[in-house]
């Protein structure tokens, strides 16, 4: 039989974000899809409210491929602005509120935004940026009048699949932050992830507390209502809150970052009531010292998830493996996520061997489509068919993944390389450590050497006896070269909990 002509299974294939809501809100139109601590939306009130805004938007202006800039805390609304983003074909472009004016001033010039929508929190911070923005609405009662004055049919506007949706900035610790840009096609495959490797089911509700700027809230949350289930909204990180929450209703995925897991258990044990089921907690099991692992996965009776994913992949690449509840891990070996494949590769693309460290070349339908002009950096990154997203893995004969580190930071000692998170995750072995980075330090005999700054929970251990445990699991160029105790509060922090290295390297020359 002959195929169908390319143009017509095109479109028969296509699916949005925006069609997705519509068609659970005709599933279940009276079960709550997302709340905060004051109000709560069914699917029909929330996809209502939604096609107000993309109808307002279109009456704006606002078409297909426009950037709409949100500068907000965690609300009702960035959900809101997102799916009335995904129904008229424009790009939501979530920034970052941590980042000071300067680079706030370079993500917003960096994607043009033709509106910009801006919490009153914000407002005076966002008028002093050095931007052009054609038009900026507050997120209060304008943004209601905005709403008001529209109309709740939904809009009759062509989306196609490979259309942006969302622009989430990425870290930048080397340099500026880039703009990642995240399709539609890419957010229906991360919700397919997180169903075949998180047991994400139908209903399930999800907790809302990471910033939306980032995927962690932003991928999840939009997975979560792809299946009819409800997003509870919690303005930032705030452990009774969450506590409130994760004893009183189940939960999918109880997010906890590295720094986090500590405080949330203590409010949890103060609680002294039971968790109500979770299918998995936590992330970036290697940043976390591994007695915490142990100790959460017990007070909520759920396993760690042992993920490495980033902005670009969404979960995968090697999201698949949980850690059992109860058990302090010996390896942090990853287990591949499904749909996708992984190459891991030398300079010059070349396949490494098994037990050869490489970079980790990605291919897979949940990858972004590029970084918003940054045409070096996507020559850079997207070589002979994959994307090199910059980071040292090791298989092992069984294959799975070891994380090394990332490939640009990478400590050249006497001609070797030394990856930090090798170090690290030697000293997060340890109970009486809370947290550990390794950072690179110059030195006139080996060029540059490592240096270890570790928060402890004991004041008894010393450094020797770290000294000790490293001799004992590492090659001796990889021993670090002095180790300092820091307060754990002190660690400087990305949004995700990561430690920042570059801020730490920084107090080398300072002492």
């Amino acid at each position: 039989m002959a195929a169908a002509p390319e143009a017509l299974v095109a479109r028969s294939a296509r699916l949005t974000i925006g069609e997705i809501l519509r068609d659970q809100t005709a599933l279940r139109p009276d079960a709550i899809a997302i709340e905060d601590d004051s109000r709560s939306y069914s699917y029909k009130a929330f996809n209502a409210r939604v096609n107000r805004l993309a109808n307002g938007l279109a009456d704006m202006g606002v078409g297909h491929g426009d950037r709409i800039a949100v500068l907000a805390e965690n609300r009702i609304e960035y959900m809101e602005i997102a799916y009335a983003a995904a129904k008229t074909g424009a790009i939501i472009c979530a920034l970052n509120w941590r980042l000071a004016a300067g680079e706030l001033t370079h993500c917003v010039n960096l994607v043009t935004p033709k509106l910009a929508f801006v919490s009153e929190r914000f407002a005076e911070s966002f008028a002093g940026l050095d931007i052009a923005v054609e038009e900026t609405v507050q997120l209060s009662n304008a943004y209601e009048a905005l709403l008001a004055a529209s109309d709740a049919r939904e809009p009759d506007i062509t989306v196609d699949p490979e259309d942006g949706l969302a622009i989430i900035y990425t870290s930048g610790t080397t340099g500026l932050p880039k703009g990642a840009l995240i399709s539609h096609r890419a957010e229906v495959a991360r919700t397919q992830s997180s169903c075949v490797d998180f047991g994400l089911q139908p209903g399930d509700s999800f907790l809302a507390w990471p910033p939306m700027f980032h995927m962690a809230s932003m991928d999840q949350a939009i997975s979560v209502l792809s299946l009819g289930g409800k997003v509870i909204v919690v303005d930032g990180f705030d452990a009774e809150r969450m506590v409130d929450v994760t004893v009183s209703e189940p939960q999918w995925w109880l997010l906890l970052m590295p720094g986090m897991i500590e405080p949330f258990a203590e409010a949890l044990k103060r609680r002294n009531a039971p968790a109500k089921p979770v299918t998995v907690v936590g992330a970036m099991a290697d940043l976390v010292p591994r007695h915490q692992i142990a100790e959460i996965t017990e007070l909520v009776q759920a396993p760690y998830a042992n993920t490495f994913g980033s902005t670009e992949t969404g979960l995968p690449p090697a999201s698949a493996g949980l850690i059992p509840v109860g058990v302090t891990p010996d390896s942090l070996s990853k287990t591949q996520s499904a749909l996708c494949r992984c190459r891991l590769v030398d300079r010059d693309d070349n396949e490494v061997a098994t037990g050869e460290v490489g970079e980790l070349a990605f291919r897979g339908p949940t990858l972004f489509s590029g970084y918003w002009n940054a045409p070096e950096a996507n020559a850079e990154d997207f070589c002979n068919g994959w994307f090199h997203m910059g980071d040292a893995f090791r298989r092992n004969p069984d294959g799975t993944l070891d994380f090394v580190d990332r490939v640009k930071y990478m400590i050249k000692s006497g001609g070797e390389n030394i990856y930090p998170a090798e170090i690290e995750q030697v000293l997060l072995a340890e109970p009486k450590v809370d947290d550990a980075v390794v950072v690179r330090a110059p030195d006139d005999r080996w060029g540059e050497v490592p240096i270890a700054f570790v928060a402890a929970n004991d004041p008894a251990l010393t450094a020797d006896d770290l000294s000790q445990q490293c001799r004992a699991a590492l090659a001796g160029y990889k021993q670090p070269k002095k180790i300092r105790f820091v307060a754990l509060d002190d660690l400087p922090r990305s949004t995700t909990g990561k430690i920042q290295r570059h801020e730490v390297e920084k107090w080398l020359t300072e002492s």
